[in-house]
């Protein structure tokens, strides 16, 4: 049997999806920016997919920005609104995805912005109290993410903004892992900026948004035409944007009937962990249904001499997954994530992810082979 349990690394293309794009690849192919007709269609097409995106998430058409994925969205939040504003202090959390903390390491050493981090508890909780001590410090760029990649953490982002919106500061999350899971009322929100990534939610990779507030106004990240309202220079990618528009409409419309689905999956997987492992533990609050992602788990396995070919020996039994061990396949430094919880190095630790096409028969087959190798 082949089992694909790593969803938050990347989805397969809802056929829904997929047929919605088709047309746009070889009979619909006008460049947006031309002014014939081919162009103008094309034009239309991506304004419409940009009002469809901007409803279900409760904004303005014209706070919306499409973007390679989510990668691009975390760097010209940061980069163009650090630059643009004059912000001279950022905070953010040692869990956050590279996208992020790799930025903001850049800008603190190559621009000389104050970088500070956020304590966590040992599950990964954010120190509420701590971050409003940071945000009086000045007037900050936060950016805290809303569902943890790895461990799957669920933030209170409408609390945290609200927090950093009282002390003048700008506040941005990158939520790949959430939007299409959970509704995002941005008309609620005090965000400044959030993210949107289509191959996480079964649409295609190579697309993405960014939502900047209408109030927060930045300087464009990547330079060229007049694209995106001058936002964001390139040819836009009209096939792209229909998929993620067609797959967040899909999301959304049956985020219900997923979400009973996949978390039926994920208990069905913590309880199967826990009677067949000894001594399995769940890294983050990954094990815990209320405060995690619904989608994801992360476990700790108990420390053996194999565990470096852990996933390996999964693969070989035809299970896909990722790790997040200190000494990960293919990887000298392990996961930063699990580093920053100080979960034991010497214990293997897997993520598994699950999606709407994951069935409850592949579940067993994991926890199957994953006990084979452990016991």
């Amino acid at each position: 049997m082949k089992v694909y349990l790593d969803n938050s690394a990347t989805t397969p293309v809802d056929p829904e999806v997929f047929e919605a794009m088709a047309p746009y690849f070889m009979e619909n192919f006008g460049n947006p920016s031309s002014i014939h007709s081919h162009g103008r269609q094309a034009r239309s097409t991506i304004e419409k997919c940009r009002k469809n995106i901007a409803d279900m998430l409760n904004t303005s058409p014209a706070e919306i920005f499409f973007t390679s994925g989510g990668t691009e969205a975390d760097n010209t939040a940061i980069c163009s609104s650090i630059e643009s504003l004059g912000i001279k202090t950022a905070i953010t959390s040692r869990l956050e995805h590279h996208a992020v903390l790799h930025t903001l390491e850049y800008l603190a050493k190559e621009r000389g912005i104050a970088l500070k981090y956020v304590d966590i508890d040992q599950s990964g909780r954010i120190n509420l109290v701590h971050l409003t001590s940071l945000l009086e410090e000045s007037p900050s760029f936060v950016s805290l993410m809303h569902a943890n990649n790895e461990i799957g953490n669920l933030n209170d982002i409408r609390t945290i903004s609200e927090l950093v919106k009282s002390n003048s500061g700008f506040f941005h999350s990158d939520t790949v892992q959430a939007v299409g899971k959970y509704k995002h009322n941005l008309a609620n929100m005090k965000a400044d900026f959030i993210v949107g990534a289509a191959h996480k939610i079964h649409g295609p990779k190579g697309a993405g948004f960014l939502y900047v507030n209408h109030e927060t106004k930045i300087q464009p990240f990547i330079h060229g035409g007049a694209q995106e309202r001058n936002m964001r220079g390139g040819t836009e990618n009209v096939a792209g944007i229909v998929g993620l528009a067609k797959a967040l409409e899909i999301s959304y419309r049956d985020m219900e009937e997923n979400r009973q689905h996949i978390s039926g999956l994920k208990k069905q997987m913590l309880e199967g962990l826990m009677s067949q492992i000894s001594d399995v533990s769940f890294n983050g609050l990954s094990g815990d249904m209320e405060e995690s992602l619904y989608s994801v788990i992360n476990v700790s396995l108990p420390a053996t001499d194999e565990n470096d070919m852990l996933l390996f020996n999964m693969d070989i039994k035809g299970v896909s997954a990722s790790g997040g061990s200190a000494c990960a396949s293919g990887s000298d430094i392990g996961s930063h994530v699990l580093t920053a919880l100080g979960v034991d190095p010497a214990r293997g630790a897997v993520r598994f992810s699950f999606s709407k096409y994951t069935k409850p028969e592949e579940v067993d087959y994991a926890v199957d082979a994953l006990t084979e190798l452990i016991n």
